[in-house]
């Protein structure tokens, strides 16, 4: 039989030291989004409606199309540290590595996308 101490029982089943980093990294682009967001909503609506040689135009000045751009790469990377959040608290053996991993390649995936048909409109 061993005897173990309070101690030795709690060694390994601590923090894992990243979740202050984390925490600061979802604050910060919450707070970016927190900017971006409006901004967005009001650049992309003088576009809406508009017809594709005029939302061409529009997009090839540089704030609209810079702004679309930030929206896409922080809003993506925020959603991929909350969905990796929640599959972590709530999935558990294989299942949870396969999501984690579907969950960051899909995130790259649609930023990349969203950032190649802004460039597409932009250029």
């Amino acid at each position: 039989m061993a005897f173990l101490t309070d101690r030795k029982r709690a060694i390994g089943m601590g923090s894992a030291k990243s979740g202050t980093a984390h925490h600061w990294s979802m604050t910060i682009s919450s707070v970016g989004l927190l900017v971006l967001v409006p901004l967005f909503i009001f650049t992309f609506g003088r576009a809406l409606g508009s017809s594709y040689e005029d939302v061409l135009v529009y997009y090839a000045k540089p704030f609209p199309a810079i702004i679309a751009a930030l929206t896409i790469v922080v809003g993506f990377m925020h959603f991929k540290n909350g969905v990796r959040v929640l599959i972590e608290d709530y999935v558990h053996g294989l299942a949870r590595e396969v999501l984690i991993i579907a969950m960051i390649c899909l995130s790259y995936g649609a930023a990349a996308t969203g950032l190649f048909a802004i460039a597409r409109l932009a250029l």
